[in-house]
């Protein structure tokens, strides 16, 4: 019996290391793979945060790390951009209006002598959108209150 034993007991022995070394190694895989999703989500967000401060920096506004820095010529200059694109868009639909004829298709509203025609999936997508740009600014601007909110409360706490 003894000598039964001891066979079956180093049998044991060798499976149990062989399935520490199995489980080691699909641990090793499971960590890889969450460490591959979770650098792929940072780079996501990096992606996504850089496409919203591209739109900012066309208008001369920088954001990094709680501070907004504003180009003023930069961001005149997008005004005044701004400003003669929409004044051509004013005349051309004052234009259009005096014919009887409107057509703004991306906000999805189309006028003409004989029907109205309004999309409002178009009309809704780029108010969403326009809300977004709008709610991007907010954000900004609430982070950089309360960064200077914190740094006031510091700045009198230091002081007293």
């Amino acid at each position: 019996m003894r000598y039964l034993f001891i066979p079956l007991l180093l049998l044991l022995f060798f499976t149990g290391c062989e399935d520490k070394e199995q489980q080691a190694k699909h641990d090793a895989q499971i960590a890889q793979q969450a460490r591959a999703e979770l650098l792929a989500e940072l780079e996501a967000k990096k992606v996504q945060k850089k496409k919203e401060n591209a739109k900012l920096n066309n208008m001369g506004i920088n954001v990094d790390d709680g501070t907004i820095t504003i180009d003023t010529n930069k961001t005149k200059d997008f005004f005044n951009d701004l400003g003669q694109k929409m004044d051509i868009e004013m005349k051309k639909m004052a234009a259009d209006m005096e014919k009887g004829i409107i057509e703004y298709k991306e906000a999805g509203v189309e006028v003409n002598e004989q029907h109205i025609h309004i999309d409002l999936n178009k009309t809704h997508d780029l108010l969403l959108n326009w809300g977004k740009t709008i709610q991007v600014f907010v954000q900004e601007f609430d982070e950089m209150a309360k960064t200077l909110e914190i740094n006031s409360t510091n700045t009198t706490r230091k002081g007293m």
